[in-house]
């Protein structure tokens, strides 16, 4: 009688089995029909990449994790092989389009292979790839010019680094040096880099090794949906009051902050915040340092993120966006605080490197020409209010925020606990891969969209972005 019910279990087990897997497979059948059906509507676009003949994703796949770091992520449980790009739109291996609305992490704003970006690095490269900044060179000349002519104030000389990390390496010692100080001051969920200082001034503990990190203090994050005193900005500013009151000498050498937080999740500041904090700090002594390493070059709106808190720093740093995809930071300051570098030597091999000044002068001109402020501007306004309606849609969605084309949209299983979907976001941009839209994600749980694409974004792409995250999202 036991073999005949363990037969007949075992029966039942076989059936069920082949049950789920016939729902699995309908259902499959099912979502694919209906992701082609959608991928329809993705916009026209008059563009076919060539052939692509090389290694397969597997192959690739295989070598990286043979050959590469193992600490360097992916964004998808099934990486994806992008072998082309053309303005606002990737290809994959098959010829397959997406649209990209993370631009190489708030890096390609004038768009994949822009034209008026390649020709001139083309024509550069063929000329002269690498002289050293002890050679004079029009290109590095050229590009500091145009560049210092979009700050304000006395903030006019340039230094040339190769990404935001050493940008704001170099800031943070020139800090130090002009005001003899070693205190730093930075915000809670902010990020700067990853070397020593930057390390320290970072304020996140996933991206932060155990390394001696020394004198940074880090202020309230001022984060109007998930921090203490919400959107009053003046309460946050108080926090950086104590911190130097009653964590240094009283005097300190900087304060470093992202206008929008970018890998934090797409943070802005609350209302009011930085300028109070820049107050408290030039009392102290300290310097006002903006990264603007994801924020600047138009990105948000205004062609540097401070603009739109009316504060003039004493140092900018810079990096992603200035070059397109080319390596390539800047540290801009004024004449005054420059001079401490002549202390002793410093130099940079390959900052102001011939290349990739002239890819940032060119940047420099396809923003103007092409008007791409205005319309991260204005097209950003318009993504960020369909974002709005679709959380007045789905309960997952607990805050849309940011400025112009650098959004965020925060996921939650529980708007009154907050309690971050973490899971469901990795969910969700999987599915929305599939119907050919690209998303980062951020924020210390990695619940929030990172929505930060090329500024060549048109108001159709932002339709199709928000569609595809809605059909997502209701499929869950």
């Amino acid at each position: 009688m036991m073999q005949r019910f363990t037969a007949k279990r075992s029966l039942q087990n076989v059936s069920s089995s082949l049950l789920r897997r016939c729902i699995s497979s309908t259902s499959q059948t099912a979502s694919v029909k209906d992701s082609n059906e959608f991928l329809a509507r993705l916009p026209p676009f008059d563009y076919t990449p060539p052939p692509y003949s090389g290694p397969s994703a597997d192959e690739i796949l295989n070598k990286r994790k043979e050959f590469l770091s193992p600490s360097m992520p992916v964004l998808f449980r099934k990486p994806l092989n992008i072998v082309d790009g053309k303005m606002q739109y990737l290809f994959d291996e098959s010829g397959r389009r997406y649209l990209d609305a993370f631009a190489g992490i708030a890096v390609v704003n004038c768009g994949h292979c822009h034209p008026d970006v390649v020709e001139p690095v083309i024509n550069q490269i063929k000329r002269l790839q690498h002289p050293t900044v002890m050679y004079l060179n029009h290109a590095i000349a050229e590009f500091s010019e145009a560049l210092a002519s979009k700050l304000p104030g006395d903030l006019k000389v340039v230094f040339f680094t190769n990404s935001g990390t050493e940008a704001n390496e170099l800031a943070l010692m020139m800090a130090k040096l002009y005001t003899g100080c070693q205190d730093i001051v930075s915000i809670r969920n902010g990020y700067h880099g990853n070397a020593a200082g930057t390390m320290g001034a970072t304020a996140q503990s996933l991206w932060k090794f155990n390394v001696v990190q020394t004198g940074t203090h880090h202020a309230l994050n001022p984060d109007p949906y998930r921090g203490v005193f919400g959107s009053d900005g003046e309460k946050y500013a108080r926090d950086v009051q104590d911190l130097i009151q009653y964590g240094t000498t009283g005097h300190i050498a900087g304060f470093i902050c992202e206008a929008i937080q970018g890998v934090g999740g797409i943070v802005e500041l609350a209302p009011g915040y930085l300028s109070a904090a820049y107050d408290i700090v030039k009392k102290a002594g300290g310097l006002f340092i903006a990264d603007e390493v994801q924020s600047g070059f138009a990105r948000t709106g205004n062609f540097w993120g401070f603009e739109a808190h009316n504060v003039v720093p004493d140092i900018v740093t810079m990096a992603k966006g200035i070059g397109n995809g080319f390596p390539l930071g800047a540290v801009v300051t004024t004449p005054e605080i420059a001079g401490v570098l002549t202390r002793r030597c410093y130099f940079n091999t390959f900052g102001g490197n011939a290349v990739s000044t002239t890819a940032g002068l060119a940047v420099l001109n396809v923003i103007e020409k092409e008007k791409l402020q205005e319309n991260a501007s204005m097209v950003g306004s318009y993504l960020k209010g369909k974002l709005n309606q679709l959380k007045e849609k789905h309960e997952i969605i607990g805050d849309v925020r940011g400025r112009g084309l650098m959004l965020g949209v925060e996921l939650v299983s529980d708007r009154k606990l907050k309690t971050p979907a973490t899971a469901e976001t990795l969910h969700i941009m999987d599915q929305m891969k599939e119907l050919g839209v690209l998303v980062g994600k951020g924020g210390y749980f990695g619940n929030v969209f990172r929505i930060t694409p090329p500024l060549c974004f048109t108001k159709e792409d932002a339709d199709y972005l928000v569609e595809a995250m809605d059909y997502s999202i209701s499929k869950m």
